[in-house]
């Protein structure tokens, strides 16, 4: 699909599933950059990310959120250069943790989710806030999308999960 438009200048954002060698040569020999999310399916990659930030200070820089909605949300986000040379991933620029903290005000359930990231872009290209901002802007497109499937599709309800689906 990403053939056929223009991405030259553009930040390309993907899940976990497309964090992949060949993809990402494909977006940056069509000029553009990508912003990545590693987990397990890149388990190397995933390690040694964490790794660097196993003992790590203060965020590079915070967001909090007001409590809408009845939460309060609190992303940090740590970026690095350090292992440019090291990781065996084409055109890295930086990697980062970000750590989404959700507080719920009615019964003051606090939840935790760090993920890992990738990007082409070098830390001159992007401070901690724009990558942060770049991932957030992944999920509310990748919400919104999900949301409108599954209004039209009836996606959540179908019972089609694996194997040959049957009426």
């Amino acid at each position: 699909m990403l053939g056929n438009i223009d991405i030259q200048g553009k930040d390309i954002t993907t899940d976990a599933l497309l964090t992949q060698r060949k993809f990402t040569s494909f977006v940056v020999e069509r000029k553009a950059h990508y912003h990545f999310t590693v987990k397990g399916n890149r388990a190397t990659l995933k390690n040694d990310i964490a790794l660097l930030f196993e003992n790590r200070k203060k965020s590079d820089f915070v967001e909090i959120t007001p409590p809408n909605h009845g939460r309060i949300d609190i992303r940090r986000i740590w970026c690095s250069a350090a292992l440019n040379e090291y990781l065996d991933f084409p055109h890295v620029g930086q990697v980062c943790q970000i750590e989404r903290e959700t507080i719920y005000t009615k019964n003051g359930k606090v939840t935790l989710e760090v993920v890992l990231g990738i990007t082409s872009r070098t830390p001159e290209q992007a401070s901690p806030q724009r990558i942060l901002k770049v991932n957030r802007g992944h999920w509310t497109i990748e919400n919104h999308c999900h949301y409108v499937i599954d209004w039209h599709f009836d996606e959540d309800r179908s019972r089609i999960r694996t194997g040959h689906g049957r009426p």
